[in-house]
């Protein structure tokens, strides 16, 4: 585990639509783009192995394009393809501030970012105690068959509370927007309460459903 005197004032980015990493939580990756296959040679040769994730706005990837948050991942799975491809997996370690672009060389944007605000992201899980899963699961039932979406139920009904809602906050089909405001909820709480407000909302939206869940 990481602790904050490892943390770097610069790291690379990674702008992805559509991508949300958290803290702990796992995102497998396909690099094939030239500057970010660098990015990615470079980020193997030093110490903490970290690369920022975080959301463009408007498809941008210009640092002023760039939301305000992001997630720091250490590059935990590394794997090359034949014809030069890197299939990676990064786990987060922490969630950052981005303060603005560093100048330098590298065809990627190396990001000034600071991390204090976020520092219980390193004290291990987080719990939710106010979750209550009866109700959790029957909306997110019906979120899924409103989506034609399936998962392994048994598995999800046995996951701690910060794997269940992180996973599914990093899974689910939400707008960028909707996934920034997962990633910046304070805590695992709020981040559930979130999360149901916004299936809820999808599926009121769609016509699916009239109660609201708490």
């Amino acid at each position: 585990m990481m602790n904050a005197i490892d943390l770097p004032d610069a790291i690379p980015l990674f702008p992805l639509p559509g991508a949300l990493l958290l803290p702990r939580g796992t995102l497998p990756l396909h690099i094939f783009e030239p500057r970010y296959l660098q990015m990615i040679e470079d980020c193997l040769k030093t110490p903490g192995r970290l690369i920022g994730m975080i959301l463009p706005r408007n498809h941008g990837e210009d640092e002023a394009e760039l939301a305000p948050i992001g997630c720091a991942g250490r590059l935990t799975g590394f794997s090359e393809t034949e014809d030069g491809r890197y299939l990676i997996t990064l786990t987060g370690i922490s969630r950052f501030r981005l303060m603005g672009a560093r100048d330098g060389f590298t065809p990627y944007i190396m990001g000034e970012v600071e991390w204090d605000e976020f520092s219980g992201d390193l004290h291990g899980p987080d719990h939710d105690r106010g979750l209550q899963r009866e109700s959790f699961f029957a909306l997110l039932s019906r979120f899924f068959e409103a989506n034609g979406m399936d998962t392994d139920w048994d598995s999800l009904r046995d996951a701690e509370d910060e794997l269940l809602i992180n996973s599914l906050s990093m899974l689910m089909p939400l707008s960028p927007e909707d996934k920034q405001a997962l990633l910046e909820a304070p805590n695992l709480t709020v981040r559930r309460e979130t999360l149901l407000t916004l299936m809820d909302f999808s599926l009121r939206s769609g016509g699916e459903g009239e109660e609201s869940l708490q």
